[in-house]
Formats: C-alpha cells, structure tokens, sequence
C-alpha cells in the first residue's frame, strides 16, 4: 500500500498526479487526511481521503508519500503524529517519498543526510546534509524519492512507479499518458 498523506494547505497537483499515476500502475494507494473525511488544498480544492491517519498500517505499507504545499507542509511538521509515523517507517525501510516544500520534513530528522536530494529552490538549505541536485527533477536515493516543485509532478510521480514497479512499469505508465518534458 502507499499512502499519500495529505494536510489542510497540501499542493493539489502534488498529490492527485503521483497519486494517479500509482493507481494506473497497479499500486493501491490511498489519500490519507489528518482527520476527517476531507482535506482543502491550498488553492480551495477539497479531497476525499481513503483513510485518516490513525488507520495507516505501516506493516502493509510500501512507500509513504508527502505532497508539498507550504501550508500542508507547515502542518505535517507540526503533528507528532507525523514525526512519529516517518521516523517509524524509515527504521522499518518503507520508501518515503517527499515533493516540492516536503522534503525539508525528511531533512528536518536527518533522514536526507548523505543522500542525494532535491526540492523547492528556497527550501535547499533545509534539507540538512544532503547533497542537493538543484536542477534534478525527480530524485531516488536508498529508499527515498525527492522531488523539485510543483511542474515536476509528472516525473516525481513516476519516479515513484519506477522504484516501487520498476522502468518497464514507469514506461508503460508514460506510454499511456503520453508525458513529454
């Protein structure tokens, strides 16, 4: 299972693109909220979530996915439960996989560290000590995928096809929707 968790404030685009291209992958994905049935993003679109957060099964889970969106971002850090849920799946070796604003989550508890990784040009200095690839779109690095910024969606979202299904199952993703950069 991934698990996209979303936050009031999330990046619409940043959780709706990945999140379908996983789905035409073949991979059980769910949009997961804080609380409550449904999450408004930053620009007044409201989802419906699969899940709330309290229903997560990290012994079930493949990847963990954070959108970007500054006011889902600031959201996301601020609940423990959060902290609590990447930390546990990054000891477990679940991927963990953060766009745009998100990655700076990862960097805040050292899990970028060493690693190759990208974000929202302003947020690079808060990726601790990771080795950032500022013009890289989308980024995989052990288990975890970075990606650049919102237009970046497309190839974030299969890069995560990629390290969950393989390039054969990216391609097939992308011969579908027929993405051209």
């Amino acid at each position: 299972m991934v698990y996209v968790l979303l936050a009031p404030g999330f990046e619409e685009s940043e959780a709706v693109v990945p999140t379908d291209l996983l789905r035409q992958a073949g991979l059980e994905t769910a949009l997961v909220s804080l609380s409550g049935p449904t999450v408004s993003g930053s620009h007044g679109i409201t989802l419906c979530a699969d899940l709330e957060l309290s229903q997560v099964d990290l012994s079930n889970a493949e990847m963990l996915v954070l959108p970007g969106g500054l006011g889902g971002v600031e959201a996301l850090w601020a609940d423990d439960r959060v902290s609590t849920l990447i930390q546990e799946a990054a000891g477990k070796g679940v991927w963990l996989a953060a766009l745009c604003a998100a990655p700076i989550l990862l960097g805040r508890w050292g899990l970028l560290d060493g690693r190759r990784a990208t974000a929202y040009p302003a947020r690079h200095s808060q990726l601790g000590k990771a080795e950032v690839l500022p013009e890289a779109r989308a980024v995989s690095d052990g288990k975890f995928v970075t990606g650049h910024a919102c237009g970046s969606a497309f190839d974030f979202g299969l890069k995560l096809v990629e390290v969950l299904r393989g390039e054969e199952a990216a391609r097939a993703v992308n011969d579908v929707i027929y993405y051209r950069r």
